[in-house]
């Protein structure tokens, strides 16, 4: 009781929190009594800007939006806003849990107001802030979303050759050519970016068997936080740690979820490929089978320490090192 008083009272000093419902065209903001609807573009974010200023705004929370949030969040934090930005899940879980089952725009930015208030006020606060983007990682991050886009386009257009007509065929084979050329270029320009401004730690992920450049450019680009996290944090933030479901005297079924999706992907692909050519995963992986783990808890947990090992090695700036990962046998 007494820590919720001091982070009242320490909110209050700082001020009032904001919620920001996102949308493509407009910004629906609430801060105290207010609610304002603003443009999304640099007018709409000046204005909503000046706004925060002079209320005196401490943290603003709002939802990610497929980029459309991209714009004010940058303008927010290039004033010196703390800026929590959310996933859909989360929001909607905390509106549920306060009865608010309507949902329009003005609704959720109230709602995203109170999620603001509680965040300012947690002990973990600094958790739940976004930091601000290194532009070269985002830069790398737009080109890893469209090389992802157009390998699922060439993809489909693979699949469809197999049955076109001889007449479609034509059109299908000078897109797939220049879909090639497309994610050549892109390739091409990812390797010279991780090169110029992420070589070291290039470096030391394609050292590890198992780990190639899609999951590198992956873990560069999505990830940032590998290496500066300890080994719980790290995999509770892919999804890849068991987190307990007990209740009472009921012991629930640990389960891996949540998480960075596109990052536990390639994670996934890597950990397959690391159990048959890694000696260190395929002797965890052995092990855990040979224990009678089901074969998806065993891959999970492959994921789990690949991600663990790659995290340590990034944090004490080494390269892959079998003898600091063998599993050796307890001592009775």
């Amino acid at each position: 009781m007494n820590l919720n008083l001091q982070g009242g009272a320490a909110n209050r000093e700082r001020g009032l929190n904001a919620g920001i419902d996102v949308s493509k065209a407009h910004l629906d903001a609430c801060w105290g009594a207010e609610q304002l609807r603003m443009t999304n573009d640099p007018v709409g974010w000046g204005a909503l800007v000046s706004k925060f200023k002079e209320a005196k705004v401490d943290l603003v929370a709002l939802e990610a939006t497929g980029g459309y949030e991209r714009g004010i969040v940058a303008a927010l934090q290039g004033a010196g806003f703390d800026v929590a930005r959310l996933n859909a899940r989360q929001a909607r879980d905390f509106a549920k849990s306060l009865g608010r089952l309507a949902k329009t725009d003005r609704v959720d930015a109230r709602v995203l107001r109170d999620f603001a208030d509680v965040l300012a006020r947690h002990d973990a606060r600094h958790k739940f802030i976004t930091p601000v983007p290194d532009p070269q990682r985002e830069q790398l991050n737009a080109l890893m979303t469209r090389r992802r886009q157009l390998v699922d386009i060439r993809v489909e257009e693979g699949n469809r050759l197999e049955s076109a007509h001889r007449l479609a065929r034509r059109s299908i084979l000078a897109l797939l050519k220049t879909l090639d050329k497309q994610i050549e270029t892109i390739d091409k320009d990812i390797g010279d970016r991780l090169d110029q401004h992420f070589k070291e730690q290039r470096k030391f992920l394609d050292s590890v068997k198992g780990v190639g450049p899609v999951t590198i450019l992956t873990l560069t680009a999505a990830l940032p936080e590998l290496g500066q996290l300890d080994r719980r944090a790290i995999s509770k933030l892919v999804g890849v740690a068991p987190l307990c479901d007990d209740s009472g005297p009921r012991n629930g079924k640990r389960r891996a979820w949540g998480g960075r999706s596109q990052v536990r992907t390639v994670l996934y692909m890597a950990a397959l490929s690391a159990k048959k050519h890694n000696p260190v995963i395929k002797a965890f992986h052995d092990r855990l089978i040979a224990a009678g783990k089901p074969k998806k808890v065993a891959i999970v947990a492959c994921m789990r320490k690949l991600l663990t090992i790659l995290n340590a090695m990034l944090r004490d700036h080494a390269l892959w090192d079998p003898t600091k990962h063998i599993e050796r046998p307890k001592t009775a």
